[in-house]
């Protein structure tokens, strides 16, 4: 039997669903226009932001598994914005770095995808998306931490 309690999170649940799809489907489809993917992007994006990263550690800042990062590296590497780095102090070590054509391309593509977001968002007021950005991290957290 279904309580009001549970009516509202299977409401929350359905909004917030939506939502995302169609937010993502903004920021997605600004990306595509550049000639990457998301997941692309996602990497191109935290190598500018944090420099050279392990492979290794790549996957868990994006949420993505190993394989399918070795994989984007090497599509990013193809078109010339990020390369292989071995470390010099660790055999077993590979980075990726950001070239400068990937920076060039970032300090370019950068402006206009902010901008896609915040039309994606422009539903709510500032104060609003402040208010929503804060209730959503406080529902994740407790999602998080009730996780088993």
């Amino acid at each position: 039997m279904t309580t009001p309690d549970h009516n509202h999170a299977l409401n929350l649940f359905i909004t917030l669903s939506r939502a995302h799809q169609w937010v993502t489907a903004h920021v997605h489809q600004d990306i595509r226009k550049r000639g990457l993917n998301p997941t692309e992007f996602a990497v191109l994006e935290l190598l500018y932001h944090k420099g050279e990263q392990p492979l290794q550690q790549i996957g868990e800042k994006i949420l993505m598994t190993s394989g399918n990062i070795t994989y984007v590296i090497d599509k990013l590497a193809d078109k010339g914005l990020a390369q292989r780095k071995a470390c010099p102090t660790d055999r077993r070590v590979t980075y990726a770095e950001i070239t400068e054509q990937g920076k060039h391309f970032l300090d370019e593509a950068f402006p206009p995808h902010t901008e896609a977001i915040s039309k994606a968002v422009e539903g709510l007021t500032p104060e609003e998306q402040a208010q929503a950005a804060q209730l959503l991290k406080k529902l994740g957290i407790a999602a998080q931490s009730s996780f088993t």
